[in-house]
Formats: structure tokens, C-alpha cells, sequence
């Protein structure tokens, strides 16, 4: 006659054994899932500060090619200036020359300068005779 073994141990699925793997399992199953939402927060606020940093580079660009406009109207500006100055020299040169082809071919003039006259006004009293230097 064969002698069954019922030695009373349970298969790897069933009884304590079983439940403690359910549990682990289980353990497992919501770290992971805190994990992913944890993952997802993070990933959140990596987003917004992704778009923030992108807006933020917009914004420079914008005052990037403010600064080189106005850098640019600065350099214009500078030229003209110096193309105004060179005239400038160039004139008063000019003049000079001029002045002094005139002096050299001019006679001598000389100028008088009459006193002023005075002015009778409204009231008959003479005006530009006296000068009042009280202040």
C-alpha cells in the first residue's frame, strides 16, 4: 500500500504564506503608486518653470533687440555728429579764408557808434538816459 505525504505544508499561494506575498505585493503596488504621483507633481512644477524660464527668454529677446535699435540710432546719431563737426571745421576754415582775402584787399573802415538816443513815452518822460542798477 502507498503511503500518501500529507505533511500539512500548503502550497506557495495559499494560507499565512500567500497572505504575506498578498501584502507584499500590495506594499509594493502603492509605494510605486505614490512614487508616480510624487513623479508627477515633480514633473508639474518642472513644466511651469519650463513656460516661466520661456517666457522669461522672451521677454530679454525682446529688450535684446530693444538695446540693439537703440545702440544702432546711438551709432547714426554719432555719425552724423562727426559729419556735422567736420563741416563745421571745414566752414570756419572756409571763413577764415575768406576773412582774411578780404582784409588783405579791404581798405581800413572805421566804424563810429552814435549813443543811444533817448525815447519820450507815453507819460513824457525820456527813457535811455538812466539806468537803474538797484536790484
Amino acid at each position: 500500500m502507498a503511503v500518501s505525504a500529507s505533511s500539512g505544508l500548503q502550497s506557495p499561494g495559499s494560507g499565512i504564506w500567500g497572505q504575506i506575498q498578498q501584502q507584499q505585493a500590495q506594499r509594493n503596488a502603492d509605494q510605486a503608486e505614490q512614487q508616480a504621483r510624487s513623479l508627477q507633481a515633480r514633473a508639474r512644477q518642472a513644466q511651469v518653470a519650463a513656460d516661466r524660464a520661456q517666457e522669461n527668454a522672451s521677454s530679454l529677446k525682446v529688450q535684446s533687440s530693444q538695446a540693439q535699435g537703440t545702440a544702432e540710432n546711438a551709432r547714426r546719431g554719432l555719425v552724423a555728429m562727426k559729419s556735422q563737426d567736420d563741416m563745421l571745421v571745414q566752414l570756419n576754415q572756409q571763413v577764415g579764408q575768406v576773412v582774411e582775402a578780404v582784409a588783405t584787399q579791404a581798405p581800413a573802415v572805421q566804424v563810429e557808434v552814435a549813443a543811444p538816443q533817448p525815447v519820450t513815452n507815453a507819460f513824457g518822460q525820456t527813457t535811455g538816459t538812466l539806468v537803474n542798477v538797484t536790484a
